[in-house]
């Protein structure tokens, strides 16, 4: 069966992210071309990952010198005007590349911004819903695809299941462990219908995630695909 983990292959060490994102996702990313949702999902990544983000600002300053480098053209008499009115529109947008400021111990939050500022308390005292047991989430408001914080207990497991269309899930707290690998904190899988998978929590601590699905999830286990007309995405 082939993978559909389309994040770049594995390449870190020393406690940092080992599974991130590729040059397509960061180059959407930097383009404004992601949704909310997603733009959310790779700006807390950003803030967790060093590398990612050296790579972001890279593309970036690329694709300022490829519109510097391009010839003038004729642009219509009202153009500047437009893009005026769209600046005084958009003061408040945040910069695509994000940095993530430590806190007093100098440490990274374990909820960073700016997924921090989606959230009304502290990841203990969330409304968190049970979904089965070891597994509760917490229902974001966010434009663009279903957005969910998963808490999933030590050694709880997720249901066997694929996707109808794509999920992205991004660990921040504790651990998991599925048919691509382990996956700790800061690193990001992005799954589509080519991969069916069961993450288990690692043990010692909640494993809470991020997850953006934009297609209902899929059942495949030996009794979930009885459930699938009752199961909600």
């Amino acid at each position: 069966m082939a993978t559909a983990h389309k994040a770049a292959a594995s390449r870190g060490g020393d406690g940092l992210p080992s599974h991130h994102l590729d040059d397509a996702f960061l180059l959407d990313y930097a383009a404004g071309n992601t949704s909310e949702a997603v733009s959310l999902l790779i700006a807390t990544h950003l803030a967790l990952c060093p590398e990612c983000r050296a790579r972001a600002e890279e593309l970036e300053a690329l694709g300022g010198a490829m519109l510097e480098s391009l010839a003038p053209t004729a642009v219509d008499h009202d153009a500047l005007s437009a893009v005026l009115a769209r600046l005084d529109a958009s003061d408040e947008v945040e910069p695509a590349v994000l940095t993530l400021p430590a806190n007093d111990e100098g440490q990274v939050p374990s909820i960073p911004m700016p997924l921090r500022g989606y959230l009304k308390a502290e990841p203990d005292a969330l409304a968190w819903q049970p979904v089965i047991r070891g597994l509760e989430e917490y229902e974001l408001d966010v434009g663009g695809a279903k957005t969910k914080l998963l808490r999933i207990k030590p050694g709880a497991s997720m249901p066997q299941h694929t996707h109808e269309g794509r999920e992205l899930t991004l660990v921040l707290e504790g651990s998991y462990d599925d048919e691509i690998g382990h996956f700790g904190r800061g690193d990001v899988a992005i799954l589509d219908d080519d991969h069916d998978h069961r993450p288990i929590a690692g043990p010692g601590q909640d494993c809470i995630c991020l997850t953006v699905i934009d297609a209902p999830l899929r059942l495949t286990g030996r009794f979930g695909r009885f459930l699938n007309p009752f199961v909600k995405f």
